[in-house]
């Protein structure tokens, strides 16, 4: 399925190399599964219904990709090392990480509730350290490695009724510029990817809300919502040897958003 690359484009090929992206049975973690599988890699996708993963691999596995599934909970420490574990020595070396699991909550910061501020850090923040500390044993150990953590426009900007989810992703910004620095000398690689307004399933109210749809509009210079596949290019890049040189880059893919006031 994946075409061969002309010689000048050769640095951005996967080929031979093995992706984890975590919470990759839906959204933006399955455009990048089904991505970076084009561009050559072997992908093992992460969910934690383990029913759903499978419905998506079978799928991936029909269009011509190597899939492989680990169905496991990013933000239990001791679930990601096993599961990192079994991968090293069941598939193979781990040459390429997303994190990519996250979720959403929305509400006035005078009401929002503990729970939910306790989801967010767990999932969107926890999450990230666990997974990327269980991979990076591997990496340092063999003295390569691209991690790629999954920031937000909210890494850099506020909106109403979000300020807990934009402390997340303002912190996995900052974790992925600290990373960058504490394993760089081992040959990692560790850059960010900063998608804007996308139309995924977290999104779906947004994208059905026709005032917001219009105010967002108005306000990207692109004139419009990102699809997922918007954000494969950076993801390829990224991932490839033609970031070898890039590190602790955040990399935004949001149609300008960040551009302007």
């Amino acid at each position: 399925m994946t075409a061969t690359l002309p010689a000048g484009l050769q640095s951005f090929s996967l080929s031979g190399r093995l992706a984890l992206i975590t919470g990759s049975s839906g959204g933006i973690g399955l455009a990048l599964a089904r991505g970076l599988a084009a561009a050559g890699a072997s992908i093992v996708l992460n969910g934690r219904d383990a029913a759903k993963l499978a419905v998506v691999a079978a799928k991936l596995r029909e269009e011509g990709y190597t899939i492989h599934e680990s169905s496991f909970d990013a933000t239990s420490s001791a679930s990601v090392e096993a599961a990192v574990a079994k991968i090293e020595a069941g598939i193979g070396p781990i040459d390429i990480l997303f994190n990519n699991a996250g979720i959403q909550r929305r509400a006035p910061l005078e009401d929002f509730k503990e729970s939910d501020w306790n989801d967010l850090i767990s999932t969107n923040l926890n999450s990230v350290f666990f997974t990327a500390k269980a991979v990076a044993q591997g990496m340092i150990k063999r003295g390569r490695g691209k991690i790629i953590n999954v920031c937000s426009v909210q890494s850099e900007l506020g909106r109403p009724n979000i300020a807990p989810y934009t402390a997340t992703k303002g912190a996995v910004k900052m974790f992925t510029k600290g990373m960058a620095i504490d394993w760089g000398k081992y040959g990692l690689q560790v850059n960010g990817l900063g998608p804007g307004y996308f139309k995924t399933e977290m999104n779906m109210a947004l994208v059905a809300d026709e005032k917001f749809s219009e105010w967002l509009i108005g306000r990207t210079p692109s004139r419009r919502w990102g699809d997922v596949e918007d954000l494969v290019g950076a993801a390829v890049f990224l991932s490839s040897d033609a970031s070898k040189f890039v590190n602790g880059h955040i990399l935004y893919v949001d149609g300008g958003v960040t551009a302007t006031l």
